[in-house]
């Protein structure tokens, strides 16, 4: 589903920064993987690479075998909007809109009647246990509700792949543990490919697999046998 082939990224901030130094890369369908790394480590450029959020200067990204190179901001937003869910460690919720409103928003961007998207929403919440804060704003919402809330907005447009870029660094453990349980259950029930960008091995060991990226390069990449799906127990999140 998803093969980088030799990716290279650099900046030019002043002196140039060669962030990513040839990156091969193979995720299948389905897979539940993490790619960890120290900060500084270009993990967090090679996940804006598979998003379509960033460029790369040399190498090939293939995306379900289409090429993604060279594409337009619409092009780009396109293949964003129809394969790819994102989920951020700040949950980037729109401060002046309510729970709702920041999961439909999406679907806005799809043309889809108001009517609809907001009944969807509202089914999302309900899934992730948030129909009663469904009219909250997000300062009157916990920081994993606050997240509940984002990852109901990325699964909306049913997306092939979910990219999560440390989707716990803003919580507590309790509520990592919750957070890394629902992920465990949509990639289980739904089939999902989820990659987790992280540098806490505590999330990084609840994925099937382990993506380690240094100074650009990847390090060692970890097949996860003692994972077990939900070893602390489903969160009953995902109705």
């Amino acid at each position: 589903m998803i093969r980088l082939e030799k990716i290279h990224k650099t900046y030019f901030n002043g002196a140039p920064l060669h962030v990513l130094k040839g990156i091969d890369l193979h995720i299948e369908k389905g897979e539940f993987v993490s790619i960890m790394g120290a900060s500084g480590s270009g993990k967090s450029t090679l996940l804006n690479i598979l998003g379509i959020l960033d460029n790369y200067d040399e190498g090939n990204y293939y995306l379900n075998n289409v090429l993604i190179k060279n594409l337009s901001e619409t092009q780009s937003a396109e293949y964003r909007n129809k394969m790819i869910g994102f989920i951020f460690q700040s949950f980037n919720l729109i401060s002046f809109k309510n729970a709702l409103e920041n999961v439909a928003l999406p679907l806005f961007y799809q043309g889809v009647s108001r009517k609809k998207r907001n009944m969807m929403a509202m089914e999302y919440l309900d899934k992730l246990g948030l129909k009663d804060w469904a009219h909250h704003m997000p300062n009157e919402l916990s920081g994993g509700q606050k997240q509940r809330v984002a990852i109901a907005r990325a699964l909306i447009t049913k997306p092939q792949i979910i990219l999560a870029d440390e989707p716990t660094g803003a919580l507590d453990s309790k509520t990592s543990v919750e957070v890394m349980n629902l992920l465990k259950e949509l990639h289980d029930n739904e089939g999902l490919t989820i990659v987790v960008v992280t540098h806490e091995s505590g999330v990084a060991n609840e994925t099937n697999k382990i993506i380690h990226i240094k100074d650009g390069i990847i390090e060692s990449i970890e097949e996860n046998i003692d994972h077990k799906a939900s070893p602390f127990g489903t969160t009953g999140l995902m109705k």
